[in-house]
């Protein structure tokens, strides 16, 4: 019998590479938010963008440090991850302004 959940799963799964596929065209030395990634993939859940990149595994090739919140700030809860992120960006040319990224400087245009 089936109860829907593998259904769930591919429906997730399918939305999660649509996601990671996105991530992959920003370039060194961009940020992009959750949100403007949801809009791009076609949700208006950003947090469906935080949960894929939560559900990646380190080697996997998507840029995921280079996605943060809307207000230009690293959303981690973790703050070693954290610290891991900003450092990274931060190796792209990507400056901070105290906790947050001017996203007038850096915010990446899907045009380009």
């Amino acid at each position: 019998m089936n109860d829907g959940h593998d259904n769930h799963e591919k429906i997730y799964d399918n939305l999660f590479e649509a996601i990671y596929e996105i991530v992959k065209r920003v370039p060194c030395g961009r940020v992009s938010t959750y949100g403007q990634i949801a809009s791009l993939v076609g949700i208006s859940d950003a947090r469906k963008v935080g949960y894929a990149m939560n559900s990646l595994e380190r080697d996997d090739g998507v840029p995921w440090h280079r996605v943060i919140n809307s207000k230009g700030m690293i959303s981690l809860r973790d703050p070693f991850m954290a610290e891991v992120q900003r450092q990274m960006l931060g190796s792209e040319g990507i400056e901070f302004e105290g906790d947050s990224v001017d996203l007038s400087a850096y915010l990446w245009d899907p045009q380009e």
